[in-house]
């Protein structure tokens, strides 16, 4: 059984994420299948544009199937660890290098990997209904799928407030940042799907949805609080923002991560500001590989994923104990 569906009609590659029950979360066999799609379409005439749409009312897609690779890393293969994310990496690649137009539209939940496999297309085309994050910190993981790559690219501050805190942005927020390029109405998104099918083409797909959107993130303070490379730096500016309810509510974001991934996530967006996406996604396997094996991973995800207690115990739990040499371990 596989876990998307495809067709293809005048000239519309059209790749259906169908796994809802677990939001589209991206397990081992969806990434392979899209990777073999992918390629073949890649020299196929029949198919001039891919579109990448979803079979849930509720997610584009909401990651990866990080329950799944826990339980690898507890078990001690780490050969089904590196597969996977080396596999997943290898779509990314192939997204961001894509010889022909490629189009994700967004309604509903697009975390971790399901920015993997949108943001690195060419149109990526949100809804008001559209949530967008790299929520790894949370999980003892870092924001991966080439997210050290395209993060630091956004406006100030931008790429380190998202990966180190996991905020949610809305689809028109997102197209302001710069994560999505078209926002149409939720309730408009069926009838741009149908125009694209048509074969029509991209302009009169979106020609109504070209306008600029209007973003409620309050950018002046992300970049001025998290327009730093350094965690201890941003958290200290946070704490002492007395009466600023928004850095506290950035604060509370903070002090749920475990502070091993803040380092980890700082030092990745740091040098991929300067690197290629293939330096990134090679720098991201290594760096996915030890961290899976630092016990914040397996207890960040019992605490989200498995028990959903929401109480993790991070080790070490504060940002001061931190030591560089632990992070230089991992990244």
């Amino acid at each position: 059984m596989s876990y998307i569906r495809t067709s293809v009609s005048n000239g519309v590659g059209e790749i259906i994420l169908d796994r809802p029950k677990a939001l589209n979360a991206l397990d081992q066999s969806m990434i392979d299948d899209l990777h073999e799609t992918l390629t073949a379409w890649a020299d196929d005439d029949s198919v001039e544009i891919v579109l990448v749409t979803s079979s849930s009312d509720r997610a584009f897609c909401a990651g990866g199937d990080i329950r799944a690779i826990r339980d690898s890393a507890l078990a001690g293969d780490t050969a089904a660890v590196t597969k996977y994310f080396a596999s997943e990496y290898r779509v990314n690649q192939l997204i961001a290098e894509y010889p022909k137009p490629y189009v994700a539209l967004v309604d509903g939940a697009a975390m971790g990997g399901g920015l993997g496999i949108s943001v690195h297309g060419e149109i990526r085309v949100v809804t008001e209904k559209a949530l967008i994050a790299m929520p790894e910190t949370a999980i003892g993981f870092f924001p991966d799928v080439g997210a050290s790559y395209f993060l630091p690219r956004l406006p100030a501050g931008v790429g380190m407030w998202l990966g180190l805190t996991g905020a949610r942005v809305r689809g028109s927020d997102a197209v302001a940042i710069g994560l999505a390029t078209h926002y149409v109405p939720s309730d408009q998104l069926a009838g741009v799907a149908d125009v694209i099918r048509s074969g029509a083409g991209l302009a009169e797909a979106l020609a109504d949805h070209r306008d600029p959107v209007e973003s409620t993130l309050p950018l002046g303070k992300i970049a001025d609080y998290f327009g730093d490379v350094s965690v201890d730096a941003v958290a200290g500016g946070l704490r002492g923002a007395v009466g600023d309810d928004w850095a506290e509510e950035m604060v509370a974001l903070l002090d749920s991560a475990s502070p091993t991934s803040l380092f980890v996530t700082a030092r990745l967006l740091e040098e991929g500001g300067s690197s290629s996406l293939a330096e990134c996604l090679e720098r991201e396997l290594s760096t996915a590989e030890k961290i899976t094996a630092h016990p914040d991973f397996a207890e960040g995800v019992r605490a989200v994923l498995v028990d959903k207690d929401r109480n993790p115990s991070f080790v070490p739990p504060t940002i001061d104990e931190v030591s560089p040499e632990a992070v230089a371990e991992i990244v």
